[in-house]
C-alpha cells in the first residue's frame, strides 16, 4: 500500500484523511506546518511537540490537535509508530483553534487505525467514507487533557524556564529569582500570570511532571523519575502525578 506524501495530503480534496509512519528513537522533525488541521497520535511509544505557543508531552493514550498553519516540531521518545490525521480546516464547523491534548478514547483509537489503511481517494458514499465520517464526528468531541507547558515571551521568564526545564530539581525560591533578576517578587507573580496564565509553582510542577512522563515513558522506575524531578520520596511523585493526571505512574501507560 502507498501512503500519501505531505504534499498529497496538503493538495488533497478529501475532507479528512490518515497518514501512518513509524519513527526511529530520538528521531526529530523540524519545524514544519500544513495547510490542514492534523491530530498528531502515536499508536506506540510518546512524542513531544513543542511550537511558539508551548510544549506538550504525548504519550499514545493521549493526541495533540494542531490547528492548520501551525508551526511545530516534533521529538520521538523510544521508537513511534504515529498516526496522523489531517482534516480540512472546513470539514465541519467548530474544530479546536488552539493547539491542545486531547485524549483518545477506545474508539477513536480504532478508527484512527482503520483509517490508516484506508486508500485515496474514497467514495464518500462508501464504507471508507461513512468511517470516515464517523471519525470526524469524534474529533469533534475530543477531551482537553493537561499536558501543556506554555512558554512566555519575557526574556527573564524564559531564564527561569530554562532552568527548570534543564533541571527540574532546582530549588530556587521565587524570592531568589527575583534577586538573581533583579525585580520584585511581585512582579514575576504578574508576568507569570499573564504570559503563562500559571503561577511560578504551578508551571514548575508542569514542568516536572512532563519531564516525569517523558523519563517514565524511556522505561526510567518511578524512584530515579522521583528524585531526578526534586521529590522527597516516589510516593510524593506518584501523589501529585495521580491528583493532576487522575492514574497513578505505573497506571499511565496501561
Amino acid at each position: 500500500m502507498t501512503f500519501p506524501s505531505l504534499d498529497d495530503v496538503d493538495r488533497s480534496p478529501m475532507p479528512v484523511m490518515c497518514r501512518a509512519r513509524n519513527y526511529a528513537a530520538e528521531l526529530r522533525i523540524p519545524d514544519h506546518s500544513h495547510m490542514k488541521c492534523q491530530l498528531i497520535y502515536a499508536l506506540h511509544g510518546v512524542v513531544v511537540v513543542a511550537s511558539a505557543g508551548g510544549h506538550w508531552v504525548v504519550p499514545s493514550t493521549r493526541g495533540i490537535w494542531m490547528p492548520a498553519g501551525t508551526t511545530h516540531r516534533i521529538r520521538c521518545v523510544g521508537a513511534v509508530q504515529m498516526r496522523s490525521i489531517y482534516v480540512a480546516p472546513d470539514a465541519v464547523p467548530g474544530l479546536p483553534a488552539i493547539s491542545q491534548v486531547v485524549g483518545i478514547s477506545p474508539l477513536l483509537r480504532e478508527l484512527i487505525q482503520a483509517a490508516s489503511r484506508i486508500v485515496l481517494p474514497y467514495a464518500e458514499d462508501s464504507r471508507d467514507g461513512r468511517l470516515m465520517r464517523l471519525l470526524l464526528d469524534e474529533l469533534q468531541v475530543l477531551p482537553v487533557l493537561p499536558l501543556h507547558l506554555p512558554q512566555p515571551a519575557d526574556a527573564g521568564l524564559q531564564r527561569i524556564c530554562d532552568r527548570l526545564r534543564d533541571y527540574p530539581d532546582d530549588p530556587t525560591t521565587l524570592g531568589a529569582w527575583a534577586g538573581i533578576l533583579r525585580i520584585d517578587v511581585k512582579t514575576i507573580q504578574r508576568r507569570f500570570a499573564r504570559e503563562t496564565g500559571m503561577t511560578f509553582g504551578q508551571w514548575r510542577q508542569q514542568a516536572r511532571l512532563l519531564q516525569g512522563l517523558e523519563r517514565l515513558a524511556n522505561g526510567e522506575k518511578v524512584l530515579d523519575v522521583a528524585l531526578a524531578l526534586g521529590y522527597d520520596s516516589p510516593s510524593a511523585f506518584a501523589t501529585m502525578f495521580k491528583r493532576h493526571f487522575g492514574q497513578r505512574p505505573s497506571e499511565f501507560f496501561r
